[in-house]
């Protein structure tokens, strides 16, 4: 019983750290949007919020090893997250896209925001799978313990 758990506890608060940046995002871009009476879409906050996307589907990771089930593509959807995010930044940095050194009307430029777009599209993935995954945890059986 105390396996189930704290597997269903990994589950739930995983899927709810992993949805968090993309339900912020639209849900301050509709309030912001009605609010200002223009289209607002603040396309950078999944990026800003990525350490609760990172860490929930750290955690859906962890729930899928115990459940042996879509441990793969967890896995993969979180390590590409993880390069792409850091790598972003790690390249805004180097090449001075993230003081001004370099226009952002540079080609670089273009490289860094398609990272940074590849990581909040891949980001729907584990949560989606994270959601899969919460149906698959409360039809475990409980018996077994």
């Amino acid at each position: 019983m105390k396996k189930i758990f704290l597997t269903r506890s990994l589950v739930i608060a995983g899927v709810i750290l992993t949805w968090f940046p993309i339900l912020a995002t639209l849900i301050t871009a509709v309030f912001a949007s009605i609010i200002e009476r223009s289209f607002l879409f603040d396309f950078l906050m999944p990026a800003e919020l990525g350490v609760f996307a990172i860490l929930g589907t750290s955690l859906l990771l962890w729930a899928a090893i115990r459940l042996k089930s879509m441990i793969k593509p967890i896995a993969w959807s979180l390590a590409l997250m993880i390069i792409l995010l850091f790598g972003s930044q790690a390249l805004a940095v180097a090449t001075g896209l993230a003081t001004g050194e370099r226009p952002s009307s540079d080609a670089m430029f273009y490289v860094v925001m398609g990272m940074l777009m590849m990581y909040s599209v891949i980001l729907i993935l584990p949560a989606i799978l994270g959601t899969r995954l919460l149906r698959q945890a409360f039809k475990t059986d409980t018996s077994g313990g």
